[in-house]
């Protein structure tokens, strides 16, 4: 279960954290974590999540998973390497960049390279950056080309030669409050 967004300021995320928290000691779920945080946001949960643990040790828990539009175009590498060093899972929604970017010189050169689609191309880029991708589709063809994945791989330089700095996002990004 996560929170969506970091929006409401520090009680208001604090509480939501602690509800979530208080969900995953029930059994009622499994995991917890975090949507469109930035790594200032993260910081002071885990400050929040430290003054639970000196209080009663096991009530602070552990983020175990965040969100964030995650692709070539934005592949936000504060947040990432904060998640790595903490092992949190991370999952990149928006992998396909909502389609904006068929056609572009390198991803179209990719997929034509390895017979694959671009959104293919797009999808083992994620796995190889180690996130979990969440491509959506209603398309049922899409669908299952999406999982059309696990049986080859792109090349390491392949992989970077999709890697940009830049900063194009295709959705919202509260990552940037200062809420």
């Amino acid at each position: 279960m996560l929170i969506h967004a970091p929006y409401g300021g520090a009680q208001d995320r604090n509480g939501a954290w602690l509800a979530l928290r208080q969900a995953q000691q029930a059994g009622l779920v499994r995991s917890i974590g975090v949507s469109n945080y930035g790594v200032h946001h993260m910081k002071e949960l885990e400050s929040y999540i430290h003054e639970l643990e000196k209080k009663e040790p096991g009530s602070g828990g552990h983020i175990d998973v965040g969100q964030w539009e995650l692709h070539p175009w934005l592949m936000r590498p504060d947040i990432v390497q904060w998640c790595k060093q903490r092992s949190v899972v991370v999952q990149a929604y928006s992998p396909l960049v909502r389609g904006t970017k068929w056609g572009e010189r390198t991803l179209a050169g990719l997929a034509e390279k390895y017979g694959k689609t671009e959104a293919q191309i797009l999808v083992r880029w994620s796995l190889q950056r180690g996130f979990v991708p969440l491509p959506k589709s209603v398309n049922a063809d899409r669908i299952e080309k999406n999982f059309g994945v696990f049986d080859w791989e792109l090349t390491e330089k392949d992989a970077a030669s999709l890697d940009t700095d830049m900063y194009e996002p295709c959705a919202w990004d509260p990552t940037t409050s200062e809420d």
